[in-house]
C-alpha cells in the first residue's frame, strides 16, 4: 500500500511540478515536503486545500487518501479496527 506521500509524490510528478514550486505554495522548505513524500513527517490537515489546489486534486479526494494513511499508519494493526471504525461512523452519522 502507498503513504500518503507517495501518493502526493505521484500527483507532484504526474504534473512535472518540481519540489520546490510545490514547497512554495506550501509555504515550507522543500526538505520538509521531501520529508512528506518519503514518509518521514507526517503532512497536516492545513496542508491538504493547498495540495488539492496545486496538485489539481478534489479536496473530497486528498482528505480521503489523507484520512486512510492516518488511521492505517497508527491504528492500523489493531484487532478491532474495523469495529471501532464503524462505530466511529455511527456516532458521527448521529452528530447529524
Amino acid at each position: 500500500m502507498n503513504s500518503f506521500g507517495e501518493y502526493l509524490r505521484d500527483k507532484r510528478e504526474q504534473l512535472g511540478l518540481p519540489l520546490r514550486k510545490v514547497a512554495a505554495e506550501l509555504d515550507i522548505d522543500t526538505s520538509i515536503l521531501s520529508k512528506i513524500e518519503r514518509g518521514e513527517r507526517t503532512a497536516t490537515k492545513e496542508m491538504l486545500p493547498v495540495l488539492a489546489n496545486t496538485l489539481n486534486i478534489q479536496l473530497r479526494e486528498i482528505e480521503i487518501e489523507f484520512i486512510k494513511a492516518i488511521i492505517l499508519s497508527d491504528l492500523g494493526d489493531l484487532k478491532f479496527l474495523k469495529v471501532g471504525l464503524e462505530e466511529t461512523i455511527n456516532t458521527i452519522k448521529s452528530r447529524k
